[in-house]
């Protein structure tokens, strides 16, 4: 499999992904965020017709439990945190080895979901195994590719 690229647009910063074989490098920079993690995932539609809320829940197509990035068991969408500095912008690139822009399993036309706290990844909270206690939705954009 060669390279693919995909892009997310947000109100206050974009998101680039590429794929490179198995693994997907993932970048971008937010902006007017408030100091601190802020929970990173990729959500289950790009529909945002009722805001970030109509993006449903996590990208889960296995049905697992919320974990961290780095973590066996977790859902497709979780990406962990982003750290915003400071000045409120967060900037940031990973590689992930589970996010896929080609085939059955493709976050294209997912939507990117930021969150107003940090991503407890799954230990914690009441709703730690499902939202990673990651708080309100502040910012999303729908996945596309990109030439």
């Amino acid at each position: 499999m060669g390279t693919v690229a995909a892009v997310c647009v947000l109100d206050n910063g974009v998101v680039y992904l590429t794929q490179h074989g198995h693994r997907t490098y993932i970048e971008g920079c937010i902006t007017g965020l408030t100091p601190g993690l802020h929970g990173f995932h990729i959500h289950e539609y790009g529909d945002l017709t009722d805001g970030c809320t109509s993006a449903c829940a996590h990208y889960n197509p296995f049905h697992q439990v919320h974990g961290g990035p780095s973590d066996r068991v977790r859902h497709v969408g979780d990406l962990g945190n982003i750290e915003a500095g400071p000045d409120g912008v967060a900037t940031f690139g990973f590689w992930d080895p589970v996010i896929r822009l080609k085939g059955p399993y493709s976050v294209i036309g997912r939507a990117v979901v930021v969150h107003a706290d940090p991503d407890d990844l799954g230990h914690g909270h009441d709703d730690s195994a499902t939202t990673g206690h990651a708080g309100q939705r502040i910012a999303c954009g729908v996945i596309g590719y990109r030439a």
